[in-house]
């Protein structure tokens, strides 16, 4: 798959924008893992993130990429995100807004 910078902000602009971040800088993936746009294809980066085909077979067309933390992938026998990191909410309310994204391990 040739990759170019307007392919991957078109996928980045895939990824779930949440109201409490700024979403030309933070956004969540399938699995609710929070993703950085600076760091697309660090796996070293808490916050890293890749492009992922969900329709294997077809073609790496925009309409079939998806933005996906490093260590999250989707599955294609179950057509569903396999999700290994989820954000981390631990000790805020359900309508409480974050400061500062954070991820775990799920």
């Amino acid at each position: 798959m040739t990759i170019d910078e307007n392919l991957v902000q078109a996928v980045w602009e895939k990824g779930r924008g949440m109201l409490e971040q700024d979403t030309s800088e933070w956004r969540k993936d399938q699995c609710g893992a929070w993703i950085n746009r600076q760091q697309y294809n660090n796996v070293k980066s808490e916050y890293g993130w890749k492009i992922v085909n969900v329709k294997p077979g077809s073609p790496d067309s925009l309409e079939n990429l998806q933005p996906f933390h490093w260590n999250n992938d989707f599955d294609i026998a179950n057509d569903k995100p396999h999700c290994r990191v989820t954000a981390d909410r631990t000790g805020l309310l359900p309508t409480q807004d974050i400061d500062m994204p954070h991820n775990t391990s799920a």
